[in-house]
């Protein structure tokens, strides 16, 4: 199978699902804005398919938000196997992804570091040169 094709059932699963999330999950036990569908990686015979999932913040309520995904797995298949046609519906298997997150750490990191102007050493001889014109 073309990975053109696989390609485009990933990202078309991707945007599906989410908006199955949103509509199935219940907004006051859910933060729907930390809840982002990353990626979905089907396997090359469409029979089953991995979903990462990404919940920012709710560092301490991340697992129960999984597991209640998970509980609603058998709803989402349903509603998928609604919207896209297939020969076969994939199982899919929702799993953390924890990548946004490593993300923004670097960036904090990088932000943090020096910048070229700021990292030149006061004592260097290039430090306080300016150039002078000579005047006549």
């Amino acid at each position: 199978m073309k990975t053109d094709r696989l390609t485009r059932i990933n990202e078309l699963l991707r945007r599906e699902i989410g908006l199955i999330l949103y509509r199935l999950l219940d907004r006051s036990q859910f933060d729907l804005a930390a809840l982002t569908v990353t990626h979905v990686i089907i396997n090359s015979d469409l029979r089953s398919a991995r979903v990462l999932v990404s919940i920012r913040g709710h560092e301490h309520e991340r697992r129960a938000m999984l597991a209640r995904i998970q509980h609603l797995h058998g709803e989402i298949q349903a509603e998928i196997a609604k919207v896209v046609i297939l020969k076969y519906t994939p199982k899919l298997q929702f799993t953390l992804d924890s990548s946004i997150e490593i993300g923004d750490k670097v960036l904090d990191i990088l932000s943090k570091l020096p910048t070229a102007a700021e990292s030149t050493d006061p004592d260097s001889p290039d430090a306080g040169a300016t150039e002078e014109t000579e005047t006549p």
